[in-house]
């Protein structure tokens, strides 16, 4: 355990019967043993507590790796399609302009000339017949054959 001889221990084993007598020497061992048992679990504490700090740091680096990946990927997106992450916002807007859009038209006055010109509206509609062509030279002999 600690490097420790068997005539090191023996010696050891006759002081503590000197100094504490037969009687409170079993109290003593008890009490030593209950301290290593405390400071082995201690000890056991701080290591696993110290792994789990280790796995959540590692777990953290990973989250905030795959966060970049995602982010990059969705600013990507958005200069590929250029879509908002919020449609809702967008069509809100679209219904916005549609409806200031209407609302000019509306207080546009009636007389007034509009921006493009229409054509003036025609009277009468002509069709025109389309004439028979004659068949082709390399049709007449397809018939007689």
């Amino acid at each position: 355990m600690f490097d420790m001889g068997l005539g090191e221990i023996l010696l050891i084993a006759i002081v503590a019967i000197l100094f504490l007598g037969p009687d409170k020497l079993p109290e003593a061992m008890v009490k030593i043993a209950k301290f290593f048992k405390s400071v082995k679990k201690a000890i056991g504490d701080a290591k696993s507590s110290l792994e789990e700090e280790m796995k959540i740091a590692e777990l953290k680096e990973e989250a905030l790796s795959y966060k970049k990946r995602l982010d990059d990927a969705t600013n990507e997106l958005q200069g590929f399609k250029n879509i908002g992450i919020n449609p809702m916002a967008d069509i809100k807007d679209a219904v916005s302009d549609a409806k200031k859009s209407l609302s000019e038209v509306a207080d546009t006055p009636k007389n007034s000339t509009p921006a493009t010109p229409i054509e003036p509206k025609r009277e009468t509609v002509t069709f025109e017949k389309k004439k028979p062509q004659p068949p082709l030279p390399s049709d007449e002999k397809r018939e007689d054959a």
